[in-house]
């Protein structure tokens, strides 16, 4: 009987309230199709892999919940010359505005992750190595934009 071999490479599992999980951190075009998406734990924090997601993106709005209200996060958006839609945390000294009509817009993100949640595999994580799983997201994704 041949050993079955180990599966080696990185994870991206992490613990956060619900127990092991990973965190999908996406940014979606206007339609709601996948652009870019990176894996990490569950315990990191959204606004650290948002620099990361915009870097080869050229936008012309950011709209993001309170979680992505960081200075440098809104520098960065700046340095693109696009509008940061972003509404400011309640514990800013000084609050800064957003348009609240555009904001409304948002919920394409939300309905995006409502739709690759569909697919169960994605939804529960069947896959150990964070490449497979990853894979399977694009792949997910890329039968959505078919429909």
């Amino acid at each position: 009987m041949r050993p079955v071999p180990r599966k080696k490479g990185e994870q991206a599992l992490g613990r956060s309230r619900g127990g092991l999980s990973t965190k999908i951190h996406a940014c979606v075009e206007g339609l709601g199709q996948l652009a870019r998406f990176i894996l990490t734990a569950g315990q990191v924090h959204d606004v650290t892999q948002a620099q990361a997601l915009l870097e080869t993106v050229v936008p012309a709005a950011v709209l993001a919940d309170k979680a992505y209200d960081a200075n440098a996060l809104l520098a960065c958006i700046a340095n693109k010359q696009a509008k940061a839609v972003i509404p400011p945390k309640t514990t800013r000294k000084l609050q800064r505005q957003f348009d609240r009509h555009q904001y409304r817009n948002r919920n394409v993100i939300e309905r995006f992750f409502a739709r690759i949640k569909q697919f169960r595999r994605v939804a529960t994580r069947y896959d150990k190595l964070a490449s497979r799983f990853a894979s399977f997201v694009a792949l997910t994704a890329s039968l959505l934009w078919l429909q």
